[in-house]
């Protein structure tokens, strides 16, 4: 298994923090990396039925195993188990000693900030960054491939092929997980609704379509986004409007965190399908922003991102607010750098210049980067040239 780039900030957390939390989807390597970095921590697992019986029947008699610390997978299996280690944290605050992971964001965040507020430090393991997918020695060498293969670590490990793996990926997750988050009665219903919100990555989220094309009610649709959210498949795009005074867009975008799940999702199978597909625009932009976002959760960066249109049309698909500036960044699939394209990005890095200085990005498919005067011009292979984090405030 390859190194990810989140280890620097996982071992600075452990320097620092009694206990480190890390969170993520299903199978984007967070066992794998916690063992790695951790090799001399004992280890339990709670998916396993008899430890998560010791654990929920005898939580003291359960971490007094490990008077050392350990590595407590899927903790939001029982998450009663954080208040007892709250007492053994405050009574030996070392750092480094207890690694927790979970792969629901928002139940086991609310279980760590009622239990562990100010003893834990939290991260997000997301699928691999094109950076790291670069470090195995079979990687896809073109964007549609890129863009189908997607990001989960075992695709490249063990040389599955996508489809086969992200159809055993979504039959787990909706069969087991989806009943662990919440009661979904219609699993298949669920999955067709999956499937329509795939249909829709990179496009305003609007909840009420969304819904009467499922044919459920709207507070089902909003339920079950929020269960796509919990569990790292989705997320959105708030639009960004400080300060501004003409009539924006208010309804979030919304994304998936990984391509290659949506093309499974939408009957993508080839890279030639998605080449010719109509909404592979909608995709890149995905897998653009979804690039961009792991990149900074990797390095410890939480603050959100946003994208940007009024009434007008004038947009910029997603901007970073660094508070001294923004970043801009329009995305197009096209190979070739268009003026218009320049023109689109220029235009809402004019229009935000009000609020404050702007830094203006045009990300697109082909493969020559270009510094010009007004605007960085960046290919779909070297978004890894810009830091994306950790700017100076």
């Amino acid at each position: 298994m390859i190194s990810r780039s989140i280890q620097t900030t996982v071992e600075q957390l452990a320097a620092a923090f009694p206990a480190v939390t890390i969170t993520g989807p299903r199978q984007s390597g967070k066992s794998t990396l916690c063992r790695s970095v951790f090799a001399n921590h004992a280890y339990a697992n709670l998916e396993e039925a008899d430890i998560r019986r010791f654990a929920d029947s005898d939580p003291r008699g359960f971490l007094a195993q490990y008077p050392d610390g350990a590595i407590i997978d899927e903790v939001q299996r029982c998450p009663d188990l954080l208040g007892y280690l709250q007492v053994i944290i405050d009574q030996n605050p070392a750092p480094g000693r207890w690694i927790l992971t979970g792969s629901q964001n928002l139940l086991l965040l609310e279980s760590v900030s009622q239990s562990l507020a100010g003893r834990v430090g939290v991260l997000h393991l997301l699928p691999l960054g094109r950076e790291e997918v670069l470090r195995f020695d079979e990687h896809p060498d073109s964007l549609d491939q890129q863009m189908l293969t997607g990001g989960y670590p075992a695709i490249y490990d063990r040389h599955i092929a996508p489809a086969k793996w992200y159809a055993s990926y979504v039959s787990t997750y909706v069969e087991r997980d989806v009943r662990t988050i919440t009661n979904v009665g219609d699993v298949l219903a669920f999955q067709r609704f999956i499937e329509l919100c795939a249909g829709r990555t990179g496009q305003l989220l609007n909840t009420a379509s969304l819904a009467g094309d499922a044919g459920i009610s709207q507070p089902t649709a909003k339920s079950w986004l929020s269960i796509l959210e919990t569990s790292f498949l989705t997320f959105r795009l708030s639009p960004y409007h400080a300060n501004l005074r003409k009539r924006l867009v208010k309804m979030p975008k919304l994304h998936f965190y990984d391509t290659g799940l949506v093309c499974w999702l939408l009957g993508i199978r080839t890279a030639q399908q998605l080449r010719n597909h109509p909404l592979r625009g909608s995709i890149f932009e995905t897998w653009v922003v979804s690039e961009i976002i792991k990149r900074r959760m990797h390095q410890g960066e939480n603050r959100p991102c946003y994208y940007f249109r009024d009434q007008r049309g004038c947009e910029a698909d997603m901007v970073i607010d660094y508070h001294d500036h923004l970043q801009v960044i329009e995305v197009k699939a096209g190979q070739t750098i268009t003026d218009d394209a320049l023109r689109i990005a220029s235009k809402a890095a004019r229009r935000l210049s009000a609020v404050r200085t702007v830094e203006s990005m045009l990300a697109y498919g082909g493969d020559l980067f270009q510094q010009r005067t007004d605007i960085t011009v960046l290919p779909w292979n070297q978004l890894e040239r810009i830091e994306w984090a950790n700017k100076e405030l």
